[in-house]
């Protein structure tokens, strides 16, 4: 299954820093999205590697984070 993992960071520093170290371990620019106004960072992953990217995602201290489905459209 393919699931959308989303940091809300409320911080845009934090966000751009989860978003840069996500790009730095090799996540490909078209499975993530930053969004500069609401300071989230989502990524699209393989189940099998959504424990990676939740821990990128956690060392930036996120108020909150969460995973859901991929819905492509």
């Amino acid at each position: 299954m393919t699931l959308t993992v989303t940091a809300d960071y409320r911080d845009l520093m934090k966000a751009t820093n989860a978003y840069d170290e996500l790009v730095s371990e090799g996540y490909p620019r078209e499975k993530l999205y930053f969004d500069r106004e609401t300071h989230q960072v989502k990524v699209i992953v393989p189940d099998t590697t959504r424990p990676e990217a939740e821990e990128i995602l956690r060392r930036h201290e996120p108020v909150e984070l969460w995973a859901r489905p991929f819905e492509e459209g």
